[in-house]
């Protein structure tokens, strides 16, 4: 089974809790802060690896989360962080973000790593928070969370050559005689399910991979069919080698039908017009060939198209199709596109967190993941922590918003749903 798009759940661990510990040691009389710092969540990271053709484990396992990081201790000793999550990945393969379906990064080399989702930071200990006026702090800082998002994974085949045309042509065969790869072969539409890789050898320190793109139909580019699910392969190669029946048998027009598949390749996208291509008139074999063989030169060879008669069945001109192949191949650069807009999220500058406040129904509230965070590391039994909490609460203008808004003392202030008095 050949799986080429999947989409997924990724959540990075979260940063381990600040401890809150004092020092407790024979001659040490006054003690002091002695907490200290949660360790770093794991990360999510992508790793190329060229021995995993498709993507199947991941549309079997769609949710995936990295080690949260541990907690602080007392000794000032430091929470292990936690271990990064590595998931392979196909190469060719490109990682979208779900929202927007930007391509994030392209894993297009064998051991090319990325971090994809990072592990929340972890929190300060309370002998952080040690100061000349505040020399015994019973807080600590809470963890971050880690980042999560969906992502779309979708595999492209980097191939050299791809064979295209329309279904029952002979591309299969073809692939077949010139490799070591055994596609499954019979006469009938869309026996190819999958796209077949096989490396071409032509001689010593010479080969390329031909991928044979399963038989396109009009509508393709619209997803008829499976257009969409071949097409996609059909962006990496670096020429195009068109196989037509020239036997007509099927009641087709071997010229039609190579500009029908042309048509839908431009619409999937206009740049695979700039693509070489090489086209081959199979079925010589066959009687009926004859007639069209020249039709099919006179068409294409004014316009540069290099036609090669050949007999899947038999064979012949097999060997000067392979070196007409190489021929080409070896005046192009490689060079695999995405064709798509590229991202890189590690450019992003991180988002702030939130903190927001509002009048509703009377009520004044405050919310926000920033809010939650200062609110998880408050010791409200603690005076010096309650301190702090106001401090910082006065030093994000929170208060000042709410005076905006109209608050007297006394009134209630809800906060993350917590109820609290207000004062000045």
């Amino acid at each position: 089974m050949f799986i080429d798009i999947a989409k997924i759940n990724l959540k990075a661990g979260k940063g381990g809790d600040g401890a809150v510990a004092f020092r407790r040691e024979k001659y040490e009389p006054s003690g002091g802060p002695f907490g200290g710092d949660g360790g770093n969540g794991g990360n999510i990271v992508l790793y190329a690896d060229e021995g995993i053709r498709t993507l199947m484990d991941f549309r079997y396992r769609p949710h995936y989360k990295a080690e949260n990081g541990e907690n602080g201790r007392t000794k000032k000793q430091f929470g292990k962080k936690g271990e990064d999550l590595i998931l392979k990945v196909p190469v060719g393969t490109l990682i979208k973000d779900a929202d927007t379906e930007q391509v994030i990064i392209d894993m297009k080399s064998h051991g090319q790593t990325f971090i994809i989702a990072k592990g929340g930071r972890g929190g300060r200990g309370n002998a952080k928070f040690a100061t000349a006026t505040r020399q015994a702090p019973r807080f600590a800082e809470p963890g971050t969370k880690g980042e999560e998002r969906w992502v779309i994974l979708e595999l492209k085949l980097i191939a050299d050559v791809g064979l295209v045309g329309f279904p029952n042509v002979g591309k299969s065969t073809i692939l077949s005689i010139l490799s070591e790869a055994k596609p499954k072969i019979a006469n009938y539409h869309f026996t190819t399910l999958k796209p077949n890789l096989g490396v071409v050898f032509v001689e010593s320190g010479k080969s390329f991979v031909m991928a044979d793109i399963p038989g396109l139909i009009e509508g393709a580019h619209e997803g008829v069919g499976l257009g969409h699910d071949f097409l996609r392969h059909v962006e990496r190669t670096r020429i195009l080698v068109h196989v037509l029946d020239a036997s007509g048998l099927e009641g087709r027009n071997p010229i039609e039908d190579f500009y029908k598949i042309n048509e839908e390749l431009v619409k999937y996208n206009p740049k695979l017009s700039e693509k070489p291509q090489i086209i081959v008139a199979n079925k010589m074999d066959i009687s009926e060939s004859k007639e069209w063989i020249n039709k099919i030169k006179d068409e294409f060879e004014p316009k540069d198209y290099k036609v090669y008669p050949i007999s899947a069945a038999t064979t012949a001109g097999i060997d000067e199709l392979k070196y007409g192949i190489w021929e080409v191949l070896s005046k192009i650069d490689v060079k695999y596109e995405t064709f798509d807009e590229e991202i890189n999220i590690t450019l992003e500058k991180p988002k702030e967190e939130s903190i927001i406040v509002k009048k509703e129904d009377g009520k004044y509230i405050v919310e926000g993941s920033f809010i939650e965070r200062l609110l998880a590391s408050t010791n409200f039994e603690s005076m010096d922590s309650l301190r702090y909490f106001q401090n910082v609460m006065r030093q994000k203008g929170i208060v000042d918003e709410l005076e905006d808004l109209g608050i007297t003392e006394n009134d209630s202030v809800f906060i993350c749903g917590y109820e609290f008095e207000y004062f000045n």
